[in-house]
């Protein structure tokens, strides 16, 4: 089994914006296997999938992102799951370029609340995860930058950027996270 945790913000003002790439990557994954609605659990928007033989649990958790490792660590003490090989978190970048992936085995948060929360709720810095580039700001205000909407340059590769994540998701899945890191992070 294995948990794929979107990170993002509930609220409509947040649908589309920079800081829920997770939310969005988890959301193309419930279309590519139409998965139907989802059921409330592990403080989660929750949806489980059997893809060849094997469970996955996609979450996008209610929580906020700032508190998202509490949710995530719901589903992953539930199932008894081994952080370091059963769970991919899926997030927000502005260190990375628009449309930059990077999927990692481990490390520190790199200012990421939403990954801090995960990492200590996890107490390992061995958690996988997907990093979703999504550019840095033009200013100082990174806030206003990962709350915000799209641009609609952005907003019209967004479709492209999310079929590449879910690929990447697939990947590891199937492949492990040192071959998916071989694929994923050689990408231009």
């Amino acid at each position: 089994m294995k948990i794929i945790a979107g990170l993002g913000n509930p609220g409509p003002e947040y649908v589309f914006s920079r800081h829920n790439a997770g939310w969005l990557v988890v959301d193309h994954l419930v279309n590519r296997y139409s998965c139907g609605s989802p059921r409330m659990q592990f403080s989660s928007m929750a949806w489980t999938h059997f893809r060849n033989g094997e469970k996955l649990l996609l979450l996008k958790p209610l929580t906020y992102m700032n508190l998202s490792g509490r949710a995530v660590r719901e589903a992953a003490d539930y199932f008894s799951l081994s952080w370091e090989d059963d769970v991919l978190v899926v997030y927000d970048d502005v260190a990375l370029p628009y449309g930059k992936l990077r999927l990692r085995k481990k490390g520190s948060a790199g200012g990421h609340k939403g990954m801090l929360s995960v990492l200590g709720t996890a107490g390992t810095l061995e958690v996988c995860r997907l990093r979703v580039g999504v550019g840095a700001a033009p200013g100082e205000n990174i806030v206003s930058w990962v709350l915000g909407a799209f641009s609609g340059n952005e907003r019209s590769e967004l479709p492209g950027l999310l079929d590449r994540a879910a690929d990447a998701v697939e990947l590891w899945c199937t492949e492990g996270a040192d071959k998916a890191m071989n694929t994923i992070n050689a990408t231009v």
